[in-house]
């Protein structure tokens, strides 16, 4: 979720513990917002609280429309089903799950959940907030005011990073090895999300999946005894060009991982004797085969963004500079190949990109829509009844 400060002076606050809090509270709307990846006893927990409370509940399903990685592995079809399978049928139909795409811009995100959560709730009927404040991750509870918060307690010691450590990690070797994960996890989360994640255990996606959280434990380990927790800086190039009658952008397609086979930016990590502006040349030389040259690029610099949001990458602290250049209008696209740490690179109608939403890798779909005219095909749109 976004970082937020945890001010909540614009709100009345009701903290107990559940069982302090009378049932019969007139409220209308409890709202849970989380990513629930994977659904376990703690977001049940929280859950029922809030069915006791209000007449029906809105659940937040975050990091919609988002490619799957070892963080956020399930769609979030995936995850109503989860919900929708461990709710008795009378519960499920006070149910809605509306799903919210991650922008890496809070003020973005706040105005997408209320859009999608106000789609359900008659003009003038109570809303509440259901949630705890686990860490510096839950402090966006604290930016919707005119929405009362029900700050609940911990409800037992549950939390999803170490479950999916456990069923991407300790399941991969064997199908013992899976055997004895899912018995580790049957005590942390509902017998229908155990039964979901035996059954996904056996899909191309986890195999993926799990050679690239091992991949990222790797790197982790890498820099464990660094005094300092690492900060990555890294350049993009963001490619701009018309030709054939319509706008285009260059893309690659990542040959390893993390995120292999997902769509991204031309881009790389600085060096050592690098500025900026030379590694943002020599990663799109390198990964493209790119012959423009560094004065034609020069000219069509538009504008150098930072992209510095704490959670854009699983690699850990990794600060971006992306340089839009607009080539303008040209006679043919300058031609291009993958190569290096790029399996495919492709122009790309600016048209085409918001139905590749889901393909691409980390937030390079989010920066796309900073610079070009992309016109999302997932809106924040109310999702059918989790019953």
């Amino acid at each position: 979720m976004p970082q937020a400060s945890s001010h909540t002076a614009s709100k009345r606050v009701i903290s107990a513990a559940p069982e302090t809090l009378p049932t019969s509270m007139p409220l209308h709307t409890a709202v849970l917002i989380g990513r629930f990846q994977p659904l376990h006893n703690g977001h049940m927990a929280l859950l029922h609280a809030a069915l006791e409370r209000a007449r029906q509940v809105v659940v937040v399903l975050g990091s919609a429309w988002q490619a799957p990685n070892p963080k956020n592995p399930f769609s979030w079809q995936e995850r109503a089903q989860m919900l929708r399978d461990a709710l008795s049928k009378e519960d499920a139909e006070r149910v809605q799950c509306v799903p919210v795409r991650d922008y890496y811009n809070e003020p973005l995100w706040v105005n997408a959940v209320r859009d999608a959560v106000q789609a359900h709730v008659p003009e003038g009927a109570s809303v509440a907030l259901v949630g705890h404040f686990k860490d510096s991750s839950s402090s966006y509870l604290a930016r919707f005011p005119g929405w009362e918060l029900i700050s609940l307690p911990r409800l037992g010691q549950f939390d999803a990073t170490p479950l999916r450590d456990i069923f991407l990690g300790e399941g991969s070797a064997s199908p013992e090895a899976m055997d004895a994960a899912l018995g580790k996890l049957s005590t942390h989360m509902p017998e229908s999300t155990l039964a979901f994640l035996r059954h996904w255990a056996h899909t191309p996606l986890y195999v993926r999946l799990q050679k690239e959280w091992h991949m990222l434990q790797a790197y982790k380990e890498a820099w464990a005894k660094a005094p300092y927790a690492p900060l990555f800086v890294t350049v993009d190039a963001l490619l701009r060009c018309h030709a054939k009658g319509q706008g285009h952008v260059l893309l690659i397609q990542r040959g390893h991982a993390p995120g292999v086979g997902l769509w991204a930016l031309p881009g790389g990590f600085l060096e050592q004797r690098d500025s900026l502006w030379q590694s943002c040349v020599r990663e799109l030389r390198e990964e493209t085969c790119s012959s423009i040259s560094e004065a034609d690029l020069l000219a069509a610099v538009q504008a150098v963004q930072v992209f510095d949001h704490p959670d854009r990458s699983l690699r850990g602290r990794t600060i971006t500079h992306v340089h839009y250049l607009d080539l303008g209008m040209q006679p043919a696209l300058p031609p291009v190949q993958g190569a290096d740490d790029a399996a495919l690179a492709r122009w790309v109608p600016i048209v085409d990109l918001a139905q590749m939403e889901g393909e691409f890798f980390e937030d390079h779909f989010q920066i796309l829509c900073q610079f070009l005219p992309i016109t999302l095909i997932h809106g924040e749109q109310p999702a059918r009844q989790v019953a």
